[in-house]
């Protein structure tokens, strides 16, 4: 192991995806199942998202899933990859994360996006539109304003006032410039466009400036990883997802996963089969020597101080065994 990698924090963003044949609350304790091998494992924090209204989604209420999880486990730290700050009032996200930290002192983080509703439906059933996006850092001023007492409204929330609760910005669109102008740690993905993203985290880098959440940069890349004992197997891994997107370009919906093999032998468009193959591309994926050569380039090139690693498959055993193989490589406590 490389002494760049292991000075290197790992972790995991789980979606609570949700495969054919087996429902939502299914996938949901499959991620807090996930969430307690992790933290067997040795990673730093795991991760869960936000999504609403998508049939291959079981994870629409972070903050609540995060408090599952933290309950089931004792050290990881336990955080939302992310809360839609556009998608809710501050004041509620405020008092939900003091609600986590007061639990769960010491082990909560607060990831933070600004993205709006998948579609014009899900967006109309919470009350936003696109545009509510737009003031995404007048939003997060707001929210940490809760945190600490500042609100020109003489409220208060409780109990997050005076709570110390870390923020990240997650980057899509404008959100590298906005953690940067706000002081706050970035997380950015994904590691396939690895151009675009060097680009992002330069300008972050140069523009930050210091606040009372970060005195310095702070750079946590996020991509899809996937381990395997041969390369052949490690992208076997990535098809059910790949299958997803495809469909979900092409149809309009996202749809639960399905075995590889099915999928391998579905019959597709040529529009189905480009975006198919599309989405298959640019992952880290492979053997554990040949994760470790592509990791080891990634943070070189990024400077990050952590990777987030994420994958989606059907078969949840070998989605295990490659988070546990990237352990190994990591060299985390447990990793065997």
């Amino acid at each position: 192991m490389s002494s760049l990698i292991a000075s290197t924090r790992f972790s995991i963003l789980d979606r609570s995806r949700i495969r054919e044949g087996h429902g939502g609350p299914e996938a949901l304790r499959d991620t807090v199942r996930l969430a307690q091998e992790a933290e067997r494992l040795g990673y730093h924090r795991i991760w869960v998202a936000e999504h609403h209204g998508v049939p291959g989604v079981a994870g629409s209420a972070p903050t609540v899933l995060a408090a599952a999880i933290a309950a089931a486990t004792h050290r990881i730290r336990v955080g939302t990859g992310g809360v839609m700050l556009p998608n809710h009032q501050p004041l509620v996200v405020a008092e939900q994360f003091g609600v986590l930290e007061s639990l769960f002192p010491g082990r909560i983080d607060m990831g933070l996006g600004r993205s709006v509703g998948f579609t014009d439906g899900v967006r109309r059933a919470l009350g936003r539109d696109k545009d509510d996006a737009d003031d995404f850092a007048g939003q997060l001023a707001e929210l940490l304003g809760w945190f600490e007492g500042t609100s020109p409204t003489r409220v208060h929330a409780r109990p997050a006032e005076g709570l110390r609760v870390p923020p990240y910005v997650l980057a899509t669109g404008e959100g590298a410039a906005i953690a940067a102008e706000a002081g706050l740690p970035l997380v950015i993905g994904d590691l396939r466009g690895r151009e675009k993203l060097l680009r992002a985290i330069d300008h972050y880098r140069a523009a930050f400036r210091a606040s009372a959440w970060a005195d310095e940069p702070f750079v946590v890349a996020a991509g899809t990883v996937a381990v395997a004992e041969t390369p052949e197997l490690a992208r076997r891994l990535l098809v059910p997802e790949a299958w997803a997107i495809a469909y979900s370009s092409t149809h309009g919906t996202f749809p639960p996963l399905v075995p590889a093999e099915e999928i391998e032998r579905r019959t597709m468009s040529p529009k189905e089969r480009d975006r198919y193959e599309s989405a298959l591309r640019g992952h880290i994926h492979g053997t554990e020597e040949q994760v470790a050569e592509e990791l080891e380039t990634v943070i070189k090139e990024t400077g990050a101080q952590e990777i987030m690693v994420t994958i989606s498959t059907y078969d949840r055993d070998a989605l295990i065994a490659s988070h546990r193989g990237l352990a190994r490589i990591a060299g985390l406590a447990d990793g065997r």
